[in-house]
């Protein structure tokens, strides 16, 4: 089941252009422009993360907080703000946010920094992640298509959560050569390109890009 994320901020193009990033990486996002659009919702069941503005006209996203924790004390909370002060991130630590970034931001940015706080909040749940149609479960290390598991080798699978964990980073070859055969490989870089190649066969929706002289990147 797809994790549920709750975007409130005002300005609808970084709303807009957040929550297509975040449905990009399988998430089921529902936004919100105003305080009290958001506020009707903050009782709704299966919302696994909120992303607040801090500056919602009249109110504020610290007062949203509040109406959030009284519903749901265990749901994490972002806050985002253009405002870099230090005593903003401070109320917000004490109100009960798990992280806070500063606007401008990069969308990837905040992309990671939701996926480690869904991973770390929910790393005892049986989860599986999604990615480009794939359901991947990272603790038995099985990978399904429409409820078909797809047998994966160790270092072909190691190679898929290398780019699933980091998706929108790009790798060198050699990069990727130390991180998943370790320092004590001492063969051909093109052990990475054969793996890579089964991989694509295996999984041809996976949208891993090649990067000419380089390396490669999961888009």
């Amino acid at each position: 089941m797809k994790k549920v994320i709750n975007i409130v901020e005002d300005e609808k193009d970084l709303n807009e252009l957040v929550k297509r990033y975040l449905e990009k990486e399988d998430y089921e996002v529902h936004s919100y422009l105003t305080y009290d659009e958001a506020a009707a919702h903050v009782e709704d069941d299966q919302v696994h993360l909120w992303i607040l503005d801090i500056m919602l006209g009249d109110k504020s996203g610290f007062d949203l907080i509040e109406e959030i924790r009284s519903a749901n004390p265990q749901v994490p909370v972002i806050f985002m703000s253009a405002r870099d002060k230090e005593f903003d991130r401070i109320i917000g630590l004490e109100k009960g946010s798990d992280d806070y970034i500063t606007k401008p931001f990069s969308p990837k940015e905040l992309v990671l920094r939701v996926n480690n706080i869904i991973r770390r909040t929910y790393r005892d749940e049986n989860v599986r992640i999604s990615v480009d149609g794939y359901e991947i479960d990272e603790t038995q290390r099985t990978v399904y298509e429409n409820g078909v598991e797809i047998e994966l080798t160790t270092k072909e699978f190691d190679l898929l959560m290398l780019f699933v964990n980091n998706r929108g980073t790009a790798f060198a070859r050699g990069q990727i050569l130390e991180k998943i055969w370790e320092e004590n490989y001492y063969g051909s870089d093109r052990v990475v390109d054969d793996t890579l190649r089964r991989l694509r066969k295996k999984m041809p929706n996976l949208s891993i890009h090649t990067i000419y002289g380089f390396g490669y990147r999961l888009g």
